[in-house]
């Protein structure tokens, strides 16, 4: 009786934290602060996104960044802004955008990067994208010859053994087409020389449900219609893994292509 209601209680507190964590789930820019400390990902992956595109990047370079978020890594780079565009089409990313980036005169456009975007042809010699959308006839029409596409990716399969784990029925994979293989092929048909392609599967790790909770909230699209109420069993569930294992673990999906006009 006494471990009964013990257990009543405790999950009576988890339900507390776990709904406030599904009220606490927004976000701006990309900025996962919220849970620092409590996961982890991308630690391990077989490249670095920052270092390469360094690595093609000098002061005299147009540079455009499709869907920047709040940009943040746009903004790390330390380029000439006269030399940066970037577009984004997320409306609170929008907003912060302008807010940032018009002021050092950067030339940001509102714009959905599945569509025609808003600047002449052959305008930049380097266009970057991470986690973002693009259209490779886009790619090619905006970049210079000579110019360099860099994108790190989210592949098909990203963490789906967490939305095995948190959702009551299996959802199909929200972007089926996400893999190095397919857009390898596309640019190709476009005309693009392929310069590095590398697809890696890594770790993700939570020693927090709550942490998973808004994480779950946050990226809708991998875990469509989860909410704490109707999922809350396998919330249960999540906690009994992280109590016998000391984390909760997935599986992140990535892949880096770099192409060539």
């Amino acid at each position: 009786m006494k471990q009964s209601l013990k257990q009543n209680i405790e999950q009576e507190e988890l339900l507390r934290m776990w709904l406030n964590e599904e009220k606490e789930a927004h976000i701006y820019g990309w900025d996962f602060s919220h849970i620092k400390g409590k996961y982890e990902e991308e630690r391990d992956l077989p490249w670095n996104y920052e270092r390469i595109v360094r690595s093609y990047l000098k002061p005299e370079m147009k540079l455009l960044d499709i869907d920047t978020g709040g940009g943040e890594f746009l903004l790390s780079l330390s380029h000439p802004y006269h030399n940066l565009a970037a577009t984004e089409n997320y409306s609170p990313n929008v907003k912060l955008c302008k807010n940032k980036l018009l002021p050092l005169k950067i030339d940001f456009r509102k714009a959905d990067a599945e569509k025609s975007l808003p600047f002449p042809d052959e305008n930049f010699d380097i266009i970057i994208n991470r986690h973002g959308n693009y259209r490779p006839d886009e790619i090619w029409r905006l970049l210079k010859y000579g110019g360099i596409f860099i994108t790190e990716q989210v592949g098909a399969e990203n963490d789906r053994e967490l939305v095995e784990l948190l959702l009551n029925d299996m959802p199909d994979l929200p972007f089926p087409d996400q893999y190095l293989k397919i857009a390898e092929e596309a640019f190709k048909g476009q005309g693009f020389s392929i310069i590095e392609g590398k697809e890696a599967f890594r770790p993700i790790k939570f020693w927090d449900v709550g942490a998973l909770v808004w994480f779950a909230r946050i990226i809708e699209w991998e875990f469509p219609d989860f909410n704490v109420k109707d999922c809350l069993e396998n919330l249960y569930r999540a906690q009994e893994l992280l109590r016998k294992n000391g984390v909760i673990e997935g599986t992140i999906h990535r892949f880096l292509l770099i192409a060539k006009k």
